[in-house]
């Protein structure tokens, strides 16, 4: 028993030990992630704004830069909702690449990918992998979003992919009307010759 005792003693500390630093505003900063994940893909822009500081600074996938709630706002209007939209529907799924890292106990750097499914109104619809990167505040008793920067690899996304498929097609259509043509042309003057 007395050999016993200290393996139970160390197995009841260890857990203690194995804890994350900072568990509670780790875990709030993950409730943040999930309740704007969720407010995006359901168009919940007041759940958005509601956690968002008042001046927040949001630079989106397309190069626009928003900078207060209102213009956050007027964007998803923009691209979602308005006369002239492109975007009939976005789903999007935020992963996160490591643990944020906090400054002090009220500011916290956090970064990772996405996968977002577009479908726009033309009826394309596509898969991009995203990259973020988002800067959290504490305001009173709760984290907020004071900065969020989302971009996608300009060389390699499938809107690239479409526009090279489309230049090949064009190019070989080009090259076999350009052949078609030389030969009659050809043709041509080879019977005027003869």
């Amino acid at each position: 028993m007395k050999r016993l005792l200290p393996l139970l003693l160390l197995s009841a500390v260890l857990p203690l030990y194995a804890q994350e630093p900072d568990a509670a505003t780790h875990n709030a900063l993950r409730q943040l992630k999930a309740t704007m994940e969720k407010a995006l893909n359901e168009r919940d822009l007041d759940t958005i704004v509601a956690n968002v500081d008042p001046q927040v600074v949001f630079t989106t996938m397309n190069g626009d830069v928003c900078r207060g709630p209102e213009q956050i706002r007027a964007y998803f209007a923009k691209m979602l909702t308005a006369p002239g939209h492109i975007v009939k529907d976005v789903k999007v799924s935020f992963d996160v690449d490591a643990l944020t890292t906090l400054y002090g106990g009220d500011t916290g750097i956090a970064l990772g990918s996405s996968k977002d499914h577009y479908e726009l109104t033309n009826g394309d619809t596509f898969d991009i992998q995203g990259r973020w990167t988002c800067t959290m505040v504490r305001n009173g008793d709760r984290w907020v979003i004071a900065a969020f920067h989302y971009s996608a690899n300009v060389f390699e996304n499938p809107i690239v992919d479409r526009y090279r498929k489309a230049m090949w097609t064009v190019g070989i259509g080009a090259a076999a009307v350009a052949l078609i043509l030389g030969l009659i042309l050809g043709r041509l003057l080879f019977r005027k010759r003869a």
